[in-house]
């Protein structure tokens, strides 16, 4: 077995009608690219790739297995061959957002999060039906409206749940159409059990979802979660668990390349005369390669107004992802402040008599500054992800 870190990645290659090829070397790409047998492009995800502009030699294809690596708010998803990793993301899922008052006694959604924004829905939808109900009647002809079905008959996944599994399936859709990929291997999340019950728990209701979707690009193949460690060890990979949050390789993308790697790399027993036990059979090689963070825009879609009044007892517009000055929410622009380049995603904007700019934000959702639309370039239209 080979886990040698000091060998080169690999580039996805597509041919001309964008069929997916085996990735190559990045000398042979860059070769390619001065003698123009191929065009360099960028997918959503960040991810470099070539076209080729002329027919390929072949169309042969190499096992490429992709890792999940599972969490409540964090999701690792690696791409590993038998001689190279090809990509790393980190993605932050948006159903369950870190709240900035984490730790604290009298902690609240963070209401940027697909929890925190059904919630504050429900409690809205409560109080325009509490304002509209009279009490001082009897119940049964006081403003209740009837119930036209039974909205209970589906199998539903919770909102929050299916955002991320959702966030994941994407990431797998945008690669595939780079790499041929042989088979999806997920980690256990460890809540059908006779003890957790089997089937009740929504992450488990949506890790099934998750499979019967993903099924549809490649095989998919359960890895129990307690041997993800072994496999870890053996490669030589390092694991982060004091700080899951934290946006490096340590924390969830080296289990997503463990899990990857379990297809290549067996713990089986053997016998001989003399002896017996276990030892590693195969062979995986885990290379250094770009490491992606992905974030979803914290927009927030139109509202009637907003909830407080202004002063004049005014209630102002609040939400909408189209300003008055041509770019949207979650565009992708550059700028300039004193002399140093700036890029980041649009995500508000101001345009009053006295002021009219922009809000430029960064990947985790911070304010970088406001500038002057006619300062700000755009560079991408959104893809309703932030990717660093």
């Amino acid at each position: 077995m080979n886990t040698k870190t000091n060998q080169s990645t690999r580039v996805p290659v597509v041919d001309q009608k964008g069929r997916p090829l085996m990735p190559t070397t990045p000398a042979r790409a860059r070769k390619w690219i001065l003698l123009g047998k191929a065009t360099p492009k960028r997918n959503k995800l960040g991810v470099f790739y070539v076209q080729l502009t002329h027919s390929p030699s072949g169309y042969d294809t190499q096992p490429i297995v992709a890792g999940v690596d599972r969490g409540k708010c964090f999701t690792g998803i690696a791409f590993q061959t038998k001689l190279a990793t090809i990509a790393l993301f980190h993605a932050c899922l948006p159903g369950f957002y870190k709240s900035k008052n984490q730790g604290m006694k009298n902690q609240t959604l963070d209401r940027q999060s697909v929890t925190g924004k059904m919630a504050k829905r429900a409690e809205l939808r409560r109080t325009r039906r509490g304002q509209r109900i009279d009490r001082s009647k009897p119940f049964q002809i006081r403003n209740h409206r009837q119930k036209r079905f039974d909205n209970r008959r589906k199998k539903k996944l919770p909102p929050s749940v299916r955002s991320n599994r959702q966030m994941e399936l994407r990431i797998l859709n945008e690669m595939a159409k780079l790499l041929p990929i042989s088979e999806i291997r997920d980690e256990a999340c460890g809540g059908n059990t006779k003890k957790n019950g089997f089937g009740i728990s929504p992450v488990t209701v949506g890790q099934e979802w998750f499979r019967s979707q993903a099924s549809k690009i490649a095989p998919v193949v359960e890895v129990d979660s307690l041997s993800t460690s072994k496999y870890r060890d053996c490669l030589g990979l390092v694991k982060d668990k004091k700080d899951k949050s934290r946006q490096a390789q340590e924390t969830h993308a080296n289990d997503a390349i463990a899990l990857a790697a379990s297809y290549f790399i067996q713990y089986q027993s053997f016998h001989t005369n003399n002896t017996h036990g276990h030892e590693w059979v195969g062979e995986c090689v885990c290379t250094v390669t770009p490491f992606i963070v992905l974030t979803r825009p914290k927009l927030f879609r139109r509202k009637l107004h907003q909830e407080n009044y202004s002063k004049g007892g005014i209630l102002k517009r609040q939400g909408g992802t189209i300003t008055p000055f041509g770019f949207r929410s979650g565009d992708y622009v550059q700028t300039w402040r004193k002399g140093e380049v700036i890029r980041g995603w649009i995500g508000g904007w101001t345009d009053t008599q006295k002021q009219k700019n922009v809000s430029v934000y960064d990947h985790n959702w911070s304010r970088i500054g406001q500038f002057e639309p006619k300062n700000v370039r755009l560079l991408q239209r959104s893809s309703r992800l932030c990717v660093s």
